[in-house]
């Protein structure tokens, strides 16, 4: 399937690039860095929906339209468990993305990306739907629904994913280039059913803030391998160390990074995480304070 170049380029209004200045002190620089470059799109006039990772930290945000216009933009919301940011733009008279119904999606529907490789450059990529269940992935984050696609993101994460009618129905989030020309969206309904939530309190206040300990994990053979540490973070500050084998949360043990994480949310915030962990050849139990991912990374 080719996305319809006359499709494409109605929708390329609604798209906006994002230049996001970071301070070097927000503790999502050692890994995201100071200069980030995303994509965005508008889902209504003046409101603007990326994804966090872009945004996190952001001090000074500079919206860039197809057409050339700039303008800054300030963060609204940011949704930590689904990897959703809102941001206001002080434009209004700009063409929003048609809604679409990312729970309708099915395996196999034909789908395109619209990137942002510029200030006014875009483009797009075809694809189909893959798989819609779940994915985990290393940074503590895991989506009951995902939008798996065979199309490669052509541009800075956070742009628009549409259906082949142009209905908006997700923002993409990663290239999964380990696995193939395969990329990850994030469906825009987990937007739309706590868009109130969000715009009035920056957050969905109605769900409960589970713990968070700020390590990188990858499923191995002897249980999820810890591949990073969030400087400052608690499991920092616990001690745990690339190359520590997790093995049981709680007393509870745990195969696979899917039953770390399982295991981990179903403490709140502020929780004291007792870690089993495989360490040189030897089993130590590592005591973690939990946090709010959200508060730590304010």
């Amino acid at each position: 399937m080719d996305a319809h170049i006359g499709l494409a380029r109605a929708l390329v209004p609604s798209t906006v690039t994002l230049q996001v200045q970071i301070p070097a002190e927000h503790p999502s620089v050692p890994t995201l860095g100071e200069e980030r470059t995303g994509s965005a799109v508008l889902v209504e006039p003046g409101i603007l929906l990326t994804v966090n990772y872009v945004v996190m930290g952001g001090r000074r945000i500079e919206a860039t339209l197809s057409g050339g216009r700039t303008a800054p933009a300030e963060i609204v919301a940011q949704d930590h468990e689904s990897g959703l940011a809102v941001l206001s733009l002080p434009i209004r008279d700009t063409p929003v993305a048609p809604p679409g119904d990312s729970r309708g999606l099915a395996v196999g529907d034909e789908v395109f990306i619209l990137g942002c490789t510029g200030a006014t450059e875009r483009r797009v990529s075809n694809g189909i739907i893959t798989d819609l269940g779940g994915f985990d992935a290393y940074w503590e984050y895991q989506l009951e629904s995902a939008i798996q696609l065979s199309a490669f993101n052509p541009g800075f994460g956070g742009g628009p994913l549409f259906t082949r009618l142009g209905r908006l129905v997700g923002i993409t989030s990663l290239n999964l280039g380990q696995v193939g020309r395969l990329s990850l969206a994030i469906p825009v309904h987990l937007y739309a059913d706590h868009r109130a939530e969000l715009l009035r309190f920056g957050r969905i206040r109605g769900r409960a803030r589970r713990a968070w300990l700020g390590l990188f994990s990858e499923n191995g053979p002897g249980g999820p391998a810890v591949v990073g540490v969030v400087p400052a973070s608690p499991a920092a500050r616990a001690g745990i160390r690339e190359g520590d084998l997790i093995q049981a949360v709680n007393f509870r043990d745990v195969a696979t990074r899917t039953e770390f994480y399982q295991e981990l949310w179903k403490q709140p915030a502020g929780a004291t995480i007792r870690l089993a962990l495989a360490r040189e050849e030897r089993r130590v139990t590592v005591e973690v304070p939990s946090v709010d991912r959200a508060d730590f990374y304010r």
